[in-house]
């Protein structure tokens, strides 16, 4: 069984999907998925589809809602061929233990642990200096991805937790991808993608200085300031926040014309673009 959850839920086994179409009972397949192999109290899954407080038919109700993703998983089980007894597969894959549930996948059969294993090799590769390998593991790692997390499950209480636990793990692969690509030169390929990162976060210092950095090495510095000026404007409007230190210094080295800014960095330790002028 395959389960994608970075994106819109999927679930398959050889091929046949195996996902519910019932919006309490896809949530119940989404918080097992994320815990693979591991039992989930039945407090925790009633407290994702119900709240803090479940209706007294939670019992018996729960148990349909285990009943019909059972089904589910059978059938997919059955068209798929995998077992000559589906239902007694299910069972097994979906199975009952001391006070809670769980999935018997492993965690590679997972979208969401196959890209934190493949994100955390691509961080230790940039830490070790190889960032051609940094950028690759990591666009590996991303390209699992098919939109935002659980996009179209209802999530309660936990599934909003994960989701954005995984979005944020989401964007520091992003930003280290493209720190190794900058140290690799590849700054005039970045720029549409960082115009596209700094619109939908608005007010991210560590993406701004990266698109300054870009902006700034293609040739554009009037581009790469008037990235800095809006979002010290924006900063200091909705915040009353000047920019952190570090892109305050950015900024001062750009309108110096610091030389350094123009060294394309292929050895030695990395630095992240955000720490290239830390105290």
């Amino acid at each position: 069984m395959k389960i994608r959850i970075l994106g819109p839920l999927e679930a398959e086994s050889d091929g046949v999907r195996a996902v519910p179409t019932a919006a309490k009972t896809r949530q119940i397949l989404a918080l097992l998925a994320l815990h693979p192999g591991q039992l989930v109290p039945v407090s925790t899954l009633w407290e994702e589809v119900w709240g803090p407080v479940p209706p007294r038919s939670a019992h018996t109700t729960f148990q349909t809602y285990v009943l019909r993703l059972r089904r589910v998983l059978a059938t997919a089980l059955d068209e798929g061929g995998a077992t000559p007894d589906a239902t007694g597969a299910a069972r097994r894959l979906l199975a009952t233990g001391h006070g809670g549930y769980l999935l018997r996948v492993a965690e590679e059969d997972v979208d969401a642990f196959v890209f934190q294993r493949t994100a955390r090799a691509g961080h230790a590769a940039f830490a070790d200096g190889d960032s051609e390998l940094a950028s690759r593991l990591l666009r590996q790692a991303l390209a699992l991805w098919r939109g935002p997390a659980l996009v179209d499950v209802r999530a309660g209480s936990a599934l909003r937790i994960h989701a954005a636990a995984l979005e944020e793990s989401r964007l520091l692969a992003t930003e280290r991808r493209i720190d190794a690509d900058l140290r690799l030169g590849r700054h005039t390929e970045l720029l549409s993608e960082l115009v596209e990162l700094t619109e939908r976060h608005p007010a991210h210092e560590r993406l701004y200085a990266q698109a300054m950095v870009a902006f700034y090495r293609s040739g554009r510095q009037s581009a790469a300031l008037d990235l800095y000026r809006r979002l010290r404007r924006r900063l200091i409007e909705d915040l009353g926040l000047e920019p952190a230190p570090q892109l305050q210094r950015l900024h001062q080295a750009m309108l110096a014309v610091d030389p350094r800014l123009d060294t394309v960095a292929q050895g030695g330790p990395p630095t992240p673009t955000f720490d290239l002028y830390a105290a």
